[in-house]
């Protein structure tokens, strides 16, 4: 009895935003598309009346905002009602960005963590590497990513790895700051502690540093998973790419589109949410065994 009014409670809140959402969405989709509809009307010398004039910004057929149930009904077609290897299914370019999401991220993971116990143990890393960690999150990826793609397929490297490395330029980054931050979180006294014990740094490394890096470091994975699928996306992009959601993005822009341009937009952020809290999944088991979380 006790656990549904905490339910309700969590979920409402929820519930009203994205009701808010959807009236905004709706009211929006109304206000861009009208002009449209009451030109088309004045070419037919037809007088519309309100309910006539919502209804057709609600229907047309590449509207410059389309109504949430035109990209719902959109996304139904391209997944519950097309095959799995169909071309024309999200579910199929959503894998083929997930898999670039995932090697990005796990690369971007490894290197960010490599990068953050050099930090911390070596004074010289962390005058010299830090800032230019931090310098490289200044250039605008959409400048960096034509030219990683051009590098790696002029030594003959192309397919998934050119995605994954744009996905770990961006993932990289927050995990270095977190674990960073993580890493140097223990106390002085508890630092003073191991070294009254002359305990060896590796240990102080596994049995102090890194389980109080745990919560910055998951914290750091969720930002650097929706970094990876940022990155996969834009890394789509450039090279005209004929799979993936990016590429779903530009085929929509080429041919004006804008439904499936939404639905790949929604598809991607729905993809998004699952990975994150995923991890979030990952963290509240992991933090529970270490004994972080009740």
């Amino acid at each position: 009895m006790t656990s549904s009014p905490s339910i309700i409670s969590r979920v409402t809140p929820v519930l009203t935003i994205i009701a808010i959402i959807i009236a905004v969405w709706y009211a929006g989709a109304v206000a861009l598309n009208a002009p449209w509809a009451q030109d088309k009307a004045t070419r037919a010398g037809v007088t519309l009346s309100f309910s006539e004039l919502v209804s057709d910004t609600w229907a047309q057929e590449k509207p410059k905002l389309p109504a949430p149930h035109q990209v719902a009904k959109e996304i139904y077609n391209t997944t519950v009602m097309k095959k799995i290897t169909s071309k024309r299914s999200l579910i199929w370019h959503g894998w083929i960005t997930l898999s670039a999401t995932l090697l990005g991220f796990a690369l971007g993971t490894g290197l960010g963590i490599l990068l953050a116990v050099g930090i911390v143990h070596s004074r010289a890393m962390d005058l010299s590497v830090m800032p230019w960690v931090i310098a490289s999150q200044t250039i605008p990826i959409l400048a960096v990513a034509p030219m990683i793609i051009v590098v790696l397929n002029a030594v003959g490297i192309s397919g998934l790895l050119p995605k994954a490395m744009i996905s770990m330029y961006l993932s990289f980054f927050p995990v270095v700051v977190g674990m960073v931050k993580g890493l140097r979180s223990p106390s002085a006294m508890q630092l003073d502690q191991m070294r009254t014990w002359s305990t060896p740094k590796s240990t102080v490394f596994w049995k102090l540093r890194l389980p109080s890096a745990m919560p910055y470091l998951f914290t750091s994975l969720k930002i650097g998973m929706a970094a990876s699928l940022v990155g996969a996306i834009v890394g789509e992009l450039p090279t005209g790419a004929v799979a993936g959601l990016g590429a779903r993005l530009l085929a929509g822009s080429y041919y004006g589109q804008t439904i499936q341009i939404w639905s790949a937009l929604i598809s991607a952020a729905v993809l998004a949410a699952v990975l994150v809290a995923l991890i979030g999944l990952i963290q509240r088991i992991t933090l529970t065994r270490m004994g972080m979380l009740r």
